[in-house]
């Protein structure tokens, strides 16, 4: 089977995410997406870590949402601006050091779902704007498609080819070109 140019594979995916619905962030889909590619590509040992590594991410931003929230209900001025940093000192190191165990060993996807959540929480989007758990929701719904959406533009689309990789490829390992 040919393949189409991945350019057509992945712009006609990028249109279906103009028919996602209830106010869902489409960006938490291109993150993920572009993500996989960028740590490796669609292959299963990427897909079985950007998976948990982009919720436990998103989980992580909502808890550190929660804990602002708390804080701002019993501090103010500067009390609060020291909770802050440390609740977000505290569950950002905690979350990265999940990192150093195999199955959370993909870190740049942390901070895919990281981003995502705080966009969509931020932002507004979701079934209840501004509501943790709804963002919370949204992302990580969001984000599980953006590795789905690189499997297909892998699985349907054909990769254009570097010339520059055909200079690289006719240098010898002497130095010399062949």
């Amino acid at each position: 089977m040919r393949k189409l140019p991945a350019e057509i594979v992945a712009s006609t995916l990028a249109v279906t995410t103009l028919f996602i619905p209830a106010h869902l962030p489409p960006w938490a889909i291109f993150i993920t997406w572009a993500g996989t590619f960028a740590v490796g590509g669609p292959k299963p040992e990427i897909l079985r870590k950007i998976w948990p590594t982009a919720a436990l991410g998103a989980c992580v931003a909502c808890v550190i949402v929660l804990g602002f929230k708390f804080a701002a209900t019993h501090l103010s001025g500067g009390a609060l601006t020291l909770a802050q940093c440390a609740i977000l000192f505290c569950l950002n190191s905690a979350m990265m050091a999940l990192g150093r165990f195999e199955p959370l060993s993909l870190v740049p996807g942390m901070f895919f779902g990281f981003a995502s959540y705080f966009a969509t929480y931020f932002g507004g989007f979701g079934r209840v704007p501004h509501d943790p758990l709804v963002a919370l929701a949204s992302v990580l719904a969001m984000n599980a498609l953006g590795p789905v959406y690189a499997w297909l533009t892998a699985r349907f689309g054909a990769h254009h080819h570097h010339h520059a990789d055909d200079a690289v490829a006719a240098v010898r390992p002497n130095g010399a070109v062949s």
